[in-house]
């Protein structure tokens, strides 16, 4: 299958730092960007508009702690599901209040969902009575996370492309 239409724009060293930059502080103005990397506020906004345009950038968010946020328990939830009704349940699960990412992975099981809820008994809900329900899961398995740690992420000491600060 050839995806490289899907993959977007190659990103040149400026793009890269753009990126690394917007991910480190997302409410960054075009200005302080611009100084960031070294290029006018005019190139800034219009690489800006490409790369928000071609999809690399998606939209901008703000990182939340969930603990602090009232959602202490968390939980990765595996599904086996009928392979014909993958698509239709990934939809469905990423619509359940308390789920926060929805992914589909070759494994022993096919869909691993993070789920993030106020308490355990929300926890059961969500598993057992929200996920179980959709047609054509199989089976869930559910794995409690006892703490978070984020990476650096693909944007953050890149040894195939050192940032130039």
């Amino acid at each position: 299958m050839d995806r490289s239409s899907d993959s977007g724009p190659t990103l040149d060293v400026v793009d890269r730092r753009m990126v690394t930059e917007l991910v480190g502080d997302g409410r960054l103005s075009i200005r302080a960007l611009a100084e960031r990397v070294h290029i006018s506020r005019a190139s800034a906004y219009s690489r800006l508009d490409r790369l928000v345009e071609s999809g690399v950038i998606t939209g901008f968010s703000a990182r939340v702690d969930p603990v602090r946020a009232g959602l202490a328990t968390s939980a990765y939830v595996a599904l086996s599901v009928e392979q014909d009704a993958w698509r239709e349940i990934s939809s469905r699960v990423a619509a359940v209040r308390y789920v926060e990412h929805v992914s589909l992975v070759a494994a022993e099981f096919d869909v691993l969902v993070l789920v993030r809820a106020p308490d355990n008994e929300t926890l059961r809900v969500v598993v057992l009575t929200e996920l179980q329900s959709i047609p054509g899961v199989r089976s869930t398995r559910t794995w409690l996370v006892f703490a978070d740690s984020p990476g650096p992420g693909a944007w953050v000491d890149d040894p195939t492309h050192p940032p130039d600060r």
